[in-house]
């Protein structure tokens, strides 16, 4: 059931990725040759991931994998406790979501982790002229779960939230982030 869900999820991710690149490819001789945005991405380390990208995953940021959960009333630890006065948090909700961040925060570092190490064995599939259809089913299996994983500890953790504050609260915090219509 996980390669199916870590399958889905980057296939549509992928289609995502792809749909914002236009056509880089021209059939047209006569056509003068431009360099490739991509060509920049030959010196990195893992041509997949933008140092930023790989920087995100080690100190375990969102990086926007929870807006399912952020723009739909499930708010997450970290910018609920910045709001926490406005909020009006009580010293058990502040302890409890401290926690929640914590251990949010060691999960994804983890899942981050298997993430950086699954696009690597999918980059040196190819950079070692290692790659065929069965390699590389098996690479990408394990790169979209890993994914999968990174961003199922940070939506499971907004769930967590939700269930800690009031619907007072969760009101408050949605007019204080800009995501109720005036």
């Amino acid at each position: 059931m996980h390669t199916l869900f870590a399958s889905i999820l980057f296939v549509t991710m992928s289609s995502a990725v792809f749909s914002q690149h236009g056509n880089h490819g021209s059939n047209n001789p006569n056509q003068t040759l431009s360099v490739s945005p991509y060509a920049e991405f030959m010196t990195r380390t893992i041509k997949a991931l933008s140092a930023q990208q790989i920087d995100d995953l080690r100190v375990g940021r969102g990086m926007g994998l929870a807006l399912a959960a952020e723009l739909n009333s499930y708010p997450g630890p970290m910018h609920v406790l910045e709001h926490e006065q406005a909020l009006g948090l009580t010293a058990g909700q502040k302890t409890n979501l401290s926690a929640l961040m914590v251990s949010m925060r060691a999960d994804a570092i983890m899942a981050g982790q298997a993430m950086i190490e699954a696009e690597i064995a999918l980059d040196r599939l190819f950079a070692d002229g290692k790659a065929s259809i069965d390699a590389l089913n098996i690479a990408v299996s394990k790169a979209a779960q890993a994914q999968g994983e990174v961003r199922l500890v940070h939506l499971r953790t907004h769930i967590l939230v939700k269930k800690d504050l009031t619907p007072e609260q969760i009101t408050t915090y949605n007019r204080l982030r800009g995501y109720v219509v005036p």
